[in-house]
């Protein structure tokens, strides 16, 4: 499968468009765990398409601002399927951005500590 078969995804005549820097780095990690073999497109098409209809079935109007979020929620799933990470580690990330983003001044970027 060719990611030109994603016809949901927000792009433009030259390709992919993302509304911010976290969807353009969920975007180039799928990309790089298919290319290192972690999952197929089609597995990943799967996945990323049953997210998809479960937001329209719980009242998305899938207008496409949700579309990363769905990206998201999809490779969390396919990460957490392939045994590439556990409900912890992502519960763990997920506090420490909280922190980070809770801590950050407005209009500055947030990072997390490594």
């Amino acid at each position: 499968m060719m990611m030109n078969e994603f016809e949901l995804q927000p792009h433009n005549e030259v390709g992919p468009v993302f509304s911010e820097p976290w969807e353009a780095q969920a975007f180039a990690l799928v990309l790089a765990l298919q290319q290192q073999g972690a999952f197929s497109w089609k597995e990943w098409a799967q996945v990323l398409n049953a997210r998809i209809v479960a937001a329209q079935a719980l009242g998305d109007p899938d207008l496409g601002d949700t579309y990363y979020h769905h990206w998201l929620a999809a490779l969390e799933q396919m990460t957490l399927k392939k045994g590439l990470t556990d409900r912890e580690e992502i519960g763990s990330r997920l506090a420490a951005w909280r922190d980070a983003y809770l801590s950050t001044p407005h209009g500055e970027p947030v990072e997390l500590k490594a």
